[in-house]
Parts: C-alpha cells; sequence; structure tokens
C-alpha cells in the first residue's frame, strides 16, 4: 500500500480543494457493467459492518475475501488461504462461497490435485469472528455414495448452505458416478457446517429440457450446477446454472420447494422455461449470487456473462437489480447490456460522502495488478494466468476530486522500450472492464512511437485530441502531470509542457491511472486542487 507520506499528500489536497461541483454527486450515483474481471462471483453483506465481502478464486491458488462500501466495486483484496504446492487440494481452487453461520465465517470451495476428475468439496473455518482472519481447512467432504457418501466419495464443485426450518443442508453438483463427467444437483443434510451427514440425494434430472444440455440437441448432455439458494416471503428455490459454462448458451433455471422436505426430491418443482438468459450483447451469463443493498429495500443480481462468444473461460461481472413476486420467488429480467447506465444501490455514499482518498476500484483481470509500499503496478502478467484477457487495466481512485485538477504522477516502464500507453486518467465517471469502457480524458505516454499522447473515451471508443513526439527512457521513470481548468488542458511530461488543448466533453469526475497493453509501475501519486498551483 502507499506510505502514510503519500496518504498524506492525497488527504490534505482534497481537504484544501472543497471546489467541487453540483455535477459531482450525481456523476458518482450511477454506475455501468462489467464491474470487475472474474467467474463464479459471490458476495454477501458484513453483518456486522456496512459493508459487502465479495469472494473468488485467487488464480485458481487461493482464495480471496474483497472489502467494499459499494456493490458495484470489488475493493480491496484479501487473500486468506493459499493452496500447497502439491497435494489434493492444491489446485484448480474453484468458486469460494462466504457464510456466516454460528458467529464465524465459512468458505466453501472445490479443489482438485490438478486433474479436474478429483475434484472434491472443501470448506474453511474463521479462527475468530474476523472474515479477514486466519482459517483452518476441513475436508474434502463426504459427497459420494452410500450412507456415508464415501462409498466411495466423487466428485464435487459449487457447494452452498441452505438453511429451512432449523437445519441445515449443503447443496452441490456433483457427478453420479467417478469417471462420468455428468453433473447433477446433490443435497445432504448437515451436522454440522463443516460435517455432512445421511445418504445424498440428487434433486432432479440434469436433462428435462433441451435448454438444459449442454448444447439445444437431443443426444448433448445435460448439465446443472452454480446452485443458490434464494428465499424471501416464506418461500425457498434454489437457482441453477445449467448448459454449458464456456458457451454464450449458458442460462438459469429455477427449482421450487413445495414439499415439507428438501431431502424429498417430489419436494421439488422445476420451471419449465429458463429464468435467464443470454442476450444478443451479453451472454454466457450465468453462475449468480443474491444480495441486498445497503439500504436494505433492494435485492441485486450478481452473475458473471462471457467477454466473447468463442469457447472459453474468458468472463467478466455483472450486477442488476431484480425483483421478487408477491409469492417470494425471484424475478430476474434480461441481462443488462456493458455501458448500460444504472442507478447504485440503495445505502450506498456517492461521490465525496466520507470516502478514504487511497480507495479505489481496480478494472481488470484479478491477476493483472499489484498494490505494494509505495506504488501501483498495473499490466503485470504472471507465467500463468488464468482465463486471461487484456483490457486496459485501470484503477479509478473511490473520493470525489475537484472538477480544476492538478494530477501528477510517476511511471517505471521497467526498462521496456517497445511499452504501450500508460498514463493518468481525469475526470473519470462510469468506468467499467474494457479498454475504452469510461467517460474520461487520458494524458499517456508510448515509449513504443515516443508519444506524449491525450485523447477521451466515451464508453467505448477513443478519439485523439493530441500527440507530441518527445524522448521516453525507459531506465528511469518518467514524470507525468496533467493540470485542467474549466476546458483547459495541459499535460506536462518531465517538467517541460508537452501539450494544451481545450475539450469541454467532461466538467467532472475522478482520478484514475490506466495501461494499454503495457506492464507499468505508477509511484508518487499527487492530486490537488488546479487554481491552487497558480492557475
Amino acid at each position: 500500500m502507499p506510505t502514510l507520506s503519500s496518504l498524506f499528500r492525497i488527504a490534505t489536497a482534497f481537504i484544501a480543494c472543497l471546489s467541487f461541483s453540483v455535477g459531482n454527486n450525481a456523476a458518482f450515483a450511477q454506475f455501468v457493467n462489467p464491474i470487475g474481471e472474474g467467474a463464479d462471483p459471490w458476495v454477501i453483506r458484513d453483518p456486522n459492518a456496512d459493508r459487502y465481502l465479495w469472494c473468488f478464486s485467487e488464480g485458481n491458488r487461493g482464495i480471496a475475501i474483497h472489502t467494499s462500501k459499494s456493490l458495484t466495486s470489488l475493493g480491496k483484496k484479501h487473500v486468506v488461504w493459499r493452496a500447497p504446492e502439491t497435494g489434493p487440494h492444491s489446485h484448480e481452487v474453484w468458486a469460494p462461497e462466504l457464510h456466516h453461520l454460528d458467529d464465524r465465517w465459512y468458505v466453501y470451495f472445490a479443489a482438485s490435485d490438478g486433474k479436474n476428475e478429483n475434484h472434491r468439496a472443501y470448506v474453511l473455518r474463521s479462527k475468530t469472528s474476523d472474515p479477514l482472519g486466519q482459517y483452518e481447512l476441513f475436508g474434502p467432504l463426504a459427497t459420494g455414495d452410500g450412507d456415508d457418501r464415501q462409498s466411495p466419495n466423487i466428485w464435487a464443485i459449487d457447494m452452498t448452505v441452505l438453511q429451512h426450518d432449523g437445519r441445515r443442508y449443503a447443496v452441490w453438483s456433483g457427478w453420479d458416478a467417478p469417471g462420468t463427467d455428468r453433473q447433477y444437483l446433490y443435497i445432504a443434510a448437515m451436522d454440522s457446517p463443516t460435517k455432512l451427514v445421511g445418504p445424498r440425494v440428487r434433486l432432479c434430472s440434469n436433462d428435462d429440457y433441451l435448454w438444459e444440455r449442454t448444447e439445444p440437441r437431443d443426444d448433448a448432455r445435460g448439465l446443472n450446477e452454480g446452485p443458490q439458494v434464494f428465499q424471501s416471503h416464506g418461500h425457498t428455490s434454489i437457482v441453477y446454472s445449467c448448459g454449458a459454462s464456456w458457451l454464450p448458451t449458458y442460462k438459469l433455471g429455477l427449482l421450487e420447494l413445495h414439499g415439507d422436505d428438501p431431502l424429498d426430491p417430489a419436494s421439488w418443482r422445476k420451471r419449465a422455461e429458463p429464468v435467464f438468459e443470454s442476450t444478443a450483447s451479453t451472454y454466457g451469463v450465468g453462475h449468480s449470487c443474491f444480495v441486498q443493498s445497503l439500504g436494505g429495500d433492494q435485492w441485486w443480481h450478481v452473475f458473471h456473462a462471457k467477454r466473447d462468444r468463442q469457447p472459453g473461460w474468458r468472463r467478466a461481472i455483472f450486477v442488476q437489480p431484480m425483483e421478487v413476486d408477491a409469492t417470494g420467488y425471484p424475478l430476474f429480467g434480461e441481462p443488462i447490456d456493458a455501458g448500460a447506465t444504472l442507478d447504485r444501490p440503495s445505502g450506498e455514499a456517492s461521490g465525496k460522502e466520507s470516502v478514504d482518498p487511497n480507495d479505489f476500484s481496480y478494472y481488470g483481470h484479478h491477476q493483472f495488478y499489484k498494490v505494494e509500499d509505495r506504488s501501483y503496478r498495473l499490466g503485470v502478467v504472471p507465467d500463468a494466468p488464468i482465463n486471461a484477457y487484456r483490457c486496459g487495466e485501470k484503477i479509478v481512485f473511490d473520493r470525489a476530486v475537484p472538477d480544476d485538477v492538478d494530477v501528477s504522477v510517476s511511471i517505471d516502464f521497467l526498462g521496456n522500450d517497445h511499452a504501450r500507453d500508460a498514463g493518468i486518467l481525469f475526470r473519470c465517471t462510469k468506468a467499467a472492464v474494457g479498454f475504452d469502457a469510461q467517460r474520461s480524458y487520458f494524458a499517456g505516454l508510448i515509449p513504443e512511437t515516443g508519444l506524449v499522447i491525450l485523447g477521451k473515451t466515451d464508453g467505448s471508443n477513443w478519439k485523439e485530441l493530441g500527440r507530441k513526439n518527445v524522448s521516453i527512457k525507459t531506465t528511469s521513470p518518467q514524470h507525468l502531470r496533467v493540470q485542467v481548468v474549466g476546458d483547459s488542458i495541459t499535460v506536462t511530461h518531465n517538467g517541460k509542457q508537452a501539450l494544451t488543448f481545450r475539450d469541454a466533453t467532461y466538467s467532472t469526475g475522478s482520478v484514475g491511472l490506466r495501461v494499454v497493453n503495457t506492464d507499468a509501475v505508477f509511484s508518487d501519486l499527487q492530486i490537488r486542487g488546479g487554481e491552487s498551483n497558480g492557475r
């Protein structure tokens, strides 16, 4: 994280320059999707604080819990568990879920030894009531055949918890027999949050309808996974994902509990039609979860969608409001388009209301950034990234800044003479995952072509406003400064004025840092009011 001195520079700049326009609050009151990169999203409200807790696999080799005051930002990452180098739970850490049970935190997840056929269910239990503290591992849980569910133990993923009439049940996606690769939904009673009891029960067939199959053909296999419990108005349902997660046709189905015993398949009724499926622009939707706003008066649907139509698992995270019908069942509507404007969830601070000046939202692959003692590194790619894609990785500071602002930063290109853009976003709103997915100005350096550039993005397109040839030595940090007052923009490189331009497209917004297909380290970030520097 940045040093106390750098935090002080940023914080005092904010305090000294409070010439915010009325438009700032409006700019922060809305957001667009996708809000982050990743798959199998899970988020829960912290019962002990006004915040959300996101839970994700960290590169398939660990589990991270993110803390955020907003449902539209993944917030600050905390890696709470790392898989061992070898062993039965050392690889392929999938779909973790964080649950608060009996004043402790539990993370249910699947892991293997590196071979998918060896996936089993595990659970972490917190040692204290702190969700960010230490955890101890239990498992593999018994999810197979026989009264003990270990005759033999069988493949299991996507475990979640159902609480009904004072009892707890585990629900998961599992194979019907070793090696079959046929996924069904199963349920078993729980003796404790770390132990199942009694035989597993298959809830339903996985191919009752053609739309549940991996492809809409009679000879294609059925596939049910990602069960999620939704309860309201005294009714219980299980929303599940079906079809092929690697194809655009992934979708959601629904089971309604109509009987008294969740362990009796006859107690469950399957809807004949999907309850949520792809559109032309947002596709491969699934593995959902549901959470109420901090205001407590809204339900929100959180899901992932594919980034492209090719087979594969490159995905991003969407959040959108949902409804609940009079009988307590969820109504999802259609997936929202990427870039479509939505109001923020109720109960969240907008703009400059009591937000730490160092908080930021990150938009990019979860393995492609690092926050270190004095710096922010964007675009760093590990040796074996998981389902990776580049998208113009960026961080946008959550705190509102003055409309007239002076921003400077040092950029280290790590000796790469062929590096692409790295620079400053300013007057930035409605940021999302994507190269040009923000309404913002951008000033940057391009070592490969020896340029200082200035331009703007409208959420999907880039328009250049100016450029200048300069000498960029990648063996030493480069200093970039942007000063903006009214519609006047000045860009300075290493103390020398490089560009000036007038443009009135954007009048308010945040400050951020961004790279384009580049690995760069940003340090000594300073943000001040533009007029406070004699402008």
